[in-house]
């Protein structure tokens, strides 16, 4: 960990531009910070913490409010999954919903639709509520993802990555638009105080699309344990684009952690790789190191190559190559034969050449953080290399 500006606590390596970012949010937060996993990302960049003592920022919450990560263990091993994993995949690939836009085909009763919770009665979510219900169960996009893994002892574990869909999306949407916020990639965060009626209002919105992140998170797990045939024994669920309040020494903070994962002693995480490597279930250690990051860690190995630098840039009505990416077609499947993957789905620009190796970020956390399990991947599903992402970080 170096201290940048002798107050900006950076953990691994950071590019200009990222550190830019995090210097234009430290003038607004009263404290910051960076994970390695770091990259560019709007306002907020990706791996950045930024906490205030009475204000929320709904730029570093981002506009997939709760995206987030769960793992589950399985009683099920991997000698009974690896030889049916090609059908396996297959039942996945068409009973979970991929892309944007996209409906479940399956009804999902859950709490969160309760229409006598308090956030549905907001100008903010009253009219998502139909996208919403229609929506929930589904993954989307972009660098979301159905994992099936298996550890050390070759026990079978599911994972899962992706947020609130269109309803966080439309949530986000409205506040920052509601509070007259810029634009932007290099923008000064928009922060609204949690005692206006605008902050007050976006807590109980964030909070209902979190819990609406972990209710879709939830399905999804439980759907791929009934394709495997197999009961859910042990479970691991993070949000990392959320807000908590907490206590840090003799403050109550609100943290923003956009791309981080909580990481407070003994609490457990699932943090992802990239498609072709390992993903690992770690937990929080204390260290003197873990009050800058105010209990914060990564949430995946971080991207190293931006999208349209890996996949290229093309004319959307044409098809026609604007300019050719770095990643071909070549490169990645190497990577996931290399690796024994079953893939359904996945552009050039989720290659593992487009992201740091994890256990180099790790690395750079390694005094606060324990690994408690190294998932390999069998079988990973994601959107097709067609879908086009209009939701932003």
């Amino acid at each position: 960990m170096q201290l940048i500006d002798g107050t900006i606590p950076v953990f691994g390596e950071a590019d200009e531009k990222t550190l830019k970012q995090i210097r234009t949010c430290a003038r607004t937060a009263d404290k910051v910070a960076l994970m390695p996993d770091n990259h560019l990302g709007y306002g907020v960049p990706i791996g950045g913490v930024v906490a205030y003592r009475n204000a929320i920022s709904p730029t570093g919450v981002g506009y997939d409010i709760g995206c987030g990560n769960k793992a589950v263990r399985l009683d099920m091993t991997g000698a009974d999954l690896r030889p049916d994993i090609g059908r396996i995949m297959d039942e996945v690939a068409n009973t979970i919903s991929f892309g944007i836009g996209r409906k479940n085909a399956e009804r999902v009763d859950s709490a969160v639709l309760d229409k006598t919770l308090d956030g549905w009665n907001l100008d903010a979510t009253r009219p998502l509520y139909q996208k919403a219900e229609a929506q929930l169960g589904t993954v989307g996009s972009g660098n979301h993802y159905v994992d099936i893994f298996t550890d050390e002892e070759d026990r079978v574990w599911i994972g899962v990555h992706f947020g609130s869909r269109g309803f966080g999306h439309g949530v986000a949407t409205w506040f920052l638009k509601a509070a007259g916020a810029k634009d932007g990639m290099d923008v000064e965060p928009c922060v609204l105080d949690v005692n206006s009626d605008l902050g007050s209002q976006y807590l109980l919105a964030m909070s209902l699309a979190g819990a609406y992140a972990y209710a879709g998170r939830d399905w999804v797990c439980n759907r791929v344990a009934k394709i495997l045939g197999a009961a859910v024994v042990e479970a691991v669920h993070n949000h990392h684009n959320f807000a908590w309040h907490e206590k840090h020494g003799e403050e109550l903070l609100w943290v923003v952690r956009k791309g981080a994962t909580p990481a407070f002693p003994g609490e457990k995480g699932f943090v992802g790789g990239s498609m072709g490597e390992q993903s690992v279930i770690l937990e929080g250690v204390e260290n003197e190191n873990a009050k800058y990051s105010l209990y914060s860690t990564v949430h995946g190995a971080g991207r190293a190559m931006g999208r349209n630098e890996a996949r290229g840039v093309f004319d959307r009505k044409t098809g026609e190559c604007k300019r050719a990416g770095k990643v071909t077609h070549e490169m990645m499947r190497s990577w996931i034969d290399r690796s024994g993957i079953e893939l359904r789905g996945g552009g050039l620009d989720e290659s593992p050449d487009c992201y740091k190796r994890l256990d180099e970020v790790l690395a750079s956390v390694s005094d606060s953080v324990r690994i408690l399990h190294r998932l390999t991947p069998v079988g990973v599903a994601m959107a097709s290399a067609r879908e086009f992402d209009p939701y932003k970080d």
